[in-house]
């Protein structure tokens, strides 16, 4: 290391589990300027470069889009407040990691002693009845019933795949609003149909007033403000805008 508060490139790639030429590509997009170069043209980074390629990889990890990434980063006015929201995140995603390991371990110790299974303890940490209440609030206990039945008669592997997928639409509507698409072009409303075909199984007669009063929640509920934290401030007004014009277009009240 050139001093206490620098790292050459390949401290920072063999630290990070990344490669020079990822952190050379960074650079020559704009997203991790090295602190200088010197004359031998090696690049060396300082603290604060430290700290945001922390932030590029754990949006990677997220599933964000590099020019998404960029975007995320150029908002945040305080890095410190961003950490901490992600911080707040990662705890509450290693909760949830943690019961779901000592239920799976439960799961094989009994079942390799032929002990009887238990379904609070199969099935600690794979919560989905949280928003049961709301649920049968907002729409009636026959749409919560429906939804529970379709969705416990799911393998863990099609689970799985049904996770993905949302995941998936969440940022493909990110990379479409980064790239200035307009909600109700042709790229977004196609999108919007994958968000309508992942919503049927468990809803089944998805109404205009349904998909669209759902897509308000991306703008009024504040657990869907990850949207903004994830993919740019802006995208659950978008999202939201999307699948109004999507109802008008093709549901029926």
């Amino acid at each position: 290391m050139p001093n206490e508060k620098e790292w050459s490139i390949q401290d920072i790639a063999r630290s990070a589990g990344t490669t020079s030429r990822t952190l050379r590509h960074y650079g020559d997009i704009g997203l991790l300027e090295p602190s200088r170069v010197g004359s031998n043209g090696y690049r060396y980074y300082d603290q604060d470069a430290l700290v945001r390629l922390q932030r590029i990889l754990l949006l990677r990890e997220l599933g964000l889009s590099l020019p998404a990434i960029g975007e995320v980063l150029e908002g945040e006015q305080d890095t410190k407040a961003a950490l901490r929201t992600h911080l707040k995140w990662l705890e509450q995603e290693r909760r949830r990691l943690g019961r779901q390991i000592e239920s799976v371990r439960t799961t094989l110790k009994k079942t390799e002693r032929g002990e009887q299974l238990m379904a609070a303890e199969v099935f600690d940490g794979f919560d989905h009845t949280k928003y049961e209440k709301e649920v049968t609030e907002r729409w009636g206990a026959d749409a919560y019933k429906q939804g529970d039945r379709w969705w416990k008669s799911l393998s863990a592997e099609d689970k799985k795949a049904h996770q993905q997928e949302q995941k998936d639409i969440a940022a493909a509507f990110g990379e479409a609003r980064f790239q200035g698409l307009p909600a109700d072009g042709d790229v977004a409303q196609a999108i919007t149909r994958r968000l309508y075909e992942w919503l049927r199984p468990a809803v089944r007669a998805v109404s205009k007033g349904y998909f669209a009063g759902l897509g308000q929640l991306y703008v009024d509920d504040p657990r869907y403000g990850q949207y903004d934290e994830k993919y740019g401030s802006g995208t659950a007004e978008y999202i939201r805008d999307a699948m109004r014009t999507y109802a008008e277009r093709n549901l029926s009240e």
